[in-house]
């Protein structure tokens, strides 16, 4: 005869179930490293596929209008660690920290709140693999800003094979275990890939939830896929200006692609994907081999294809599959939309920039305008986006665009809408008035002299 519950019964063990907390969710961040806005085929690469990050996608949300904290990769890292305009601290005024430049850059100070000081200080595990980029050790490091793990490189770039910041013949070894510095053999995309497995299964041990960043090398210069080691050891300059190519590029992006998907299948088989945020983004627009379509510009440029970038979240049973958003989002907002899902507290001594996206992945939540401002020093380059409307200067010209009807910003609407070019000029200049002012020390990261300016003189 089989047993059933009494009333009572049913009702304590109800009230039970709805008083036990939900779990807290865990973060997987995926950052790739100049990564155009259109090299994922799912944001419309043509020339290669990317499926596995096309499957993220659909089986969540696709932001069609996320932009970078900057066009470069240090400025972006601070405002995405810090929830805060970059110009805040000196750290994001390097565009970007170079590696010639260590013994006087300033870095990320250890004192700082950041997003997984914040998410350790509530009981997260706390890990980065990959990319660093805001400091140099002893003074700096990953592990003197909240992070328990590191398992990455200090500098911009590093050699895909080599492991080093610099040519070949140089010792330079940039590959650190914590703060050991160590030697591997291997692909950097496949070894981080590997780092983040062994991690998930760790992680999947412990009743404790994680932020684990990911933050690849790729598709980053030295331009080589998986199979180009011999070439790795004739290089002179990891900028490689004479080497790459788009088949190359092809490659490089289709082994992200793969070991992606790799890490998720870590996270599937660990039973931890139902409760884990995931997110795919880029530090900044794309650099040679890049396609930054529908845009133009490139890394180091406040054009769009310089901070335009594409974003994923997935959230399984949480955030709805197969959707878009028009909502603006910015690098700056990954650390409040975290904090609330986590249920952590921001610190009140340094207020957050960034706004909590949660609405606008949880529900189907209209996409709010935003008021949204950059600089850079090369070019004297200058951008505010308020709504659908861009204010743009390089050197000294101006331009008002209509991004939703000319997102090629080819049409300067600034003398057919003078009072809203004006406004925009004043309330720019009125923000960078509430930023540290930029540094004539700091490096600044440009193409060849004048190229931009050239570009669009006497627009």
């Amino acid at each position: 005869m089989g047993s059933s519950l009494t009333r009572r019964q049913f009702l304590a063990t109800a009230l039970t179930a709805s008083a036990a907390p939900n779990p807290r969710p865990n973060f997987l961040f995926i950052m790739a490293d100049d990564l155009g806005h259109a090299d994922l085929s799912c944001y419309g690469r043509r020339d290669y596929t990317t499926p596995n990050i096309d499957r993220l996608a659909a089986q969540g949300i696709r932001f069609t209008q996320a932009y970078a904290n900057a066009c470069v990769c240090s400025p972006t890292r601070t405002a995405l660690i810090t929830g805060r305009w970059q110009q805040r601290l000196p750290v994001g005024l390097e565009e970007p920290l170079a590696m010639s430049r260590r013994d006087v850059s300033p870095g990320l100070p250890p004192e700082h709140p950041t997003l997984p000081s914040l998410l350790r200080d509530s009981g997260y595990q706390t890990a980065l693999l990959g990319k660093w980029h805001l400091g140099w050790r002893p003074k700096y490091s990953p592990l003197k800003s909240g992070y328990q793990t590191f398992w990455g490189y200090q500098s911009g770039g590093i050699d895909y094979f080599t492991h080093k910041s610099g040519p070949p013949s140089t010792d330079t070894s940039d590959l650190w275990d914590n703060d050991t510095r160590i030697e591997q053999p291997g692909y950097l995309t496949d070894l981080l890939a590997n780092k983040a497995i062994s991690l998930l299964d760790q992680y999947s041990k412990s009743r404790k939830p994680f932020l684990l960043n990911l933050h690849f090398n790729a598709p980053h210069w030295p331009w080589e896929g998986p199979g180009d080691e011999a070439e790795s050891k004739t290089l002179k300059s990891l900028l490689h200006f004479d080497g790459g190519s788009t088949a190359t590029y092809a490659r490089i992006m289709q082994q992200l692609d793969l070991q992606v998907s790799r890490v998720l299948q870590a996270l599937a088989r660990n039973g931890l994907d139902k409760n884990t945020i995931v997110v795919f983004t880029s530090d900044n627009g794309g650099e040679r081999f890049s396609d930054n379509w529908p845009f133009s510009g490139r890394k180091a440029e406040l054009l769009e294809g310089g901070i335009r970038v594409p974003a994923i979240v997935r959230w399984p049973g949480k955030i709805p599959a197969g959707r878009t958003t028009a909502q603006v989002a910015i690098s700056m907002d990954w650390m409040p939309t975290f904090l609330k899902l986590a249920g952590a507290p921001p610190a009140p001594s340094h207020p957050l920039d960034g706004i909590d996206l949660s609405p606008f992945l949880l529900t189907a939540a209209p996409p709010i305008a935003r008021k949204l401002y950059w600089r850079h020093r090369y070019n004297a380059q200058r951008a505010m986006r308020d709504g659908d409307m861009k204010w743009l200067r390089i050197n000294d010209n101006t331009f008002l665009f209509n991004l939703a009807q000319d997102p090629q910003e080819k049409a300067n609407l600034k003398d057919k809408q003078p009072a809203v070019h004006a406004r925009m000029e004043r309330e720019f200049a009125e923000w960078n008035r509430t930023m540290l002012p930029e540094d004539p020390a700091a490096y600044t990261y440009g193409f060849p002299p004048d190229e931009l300016a050239d570009r669009y003189k006497n627009q």
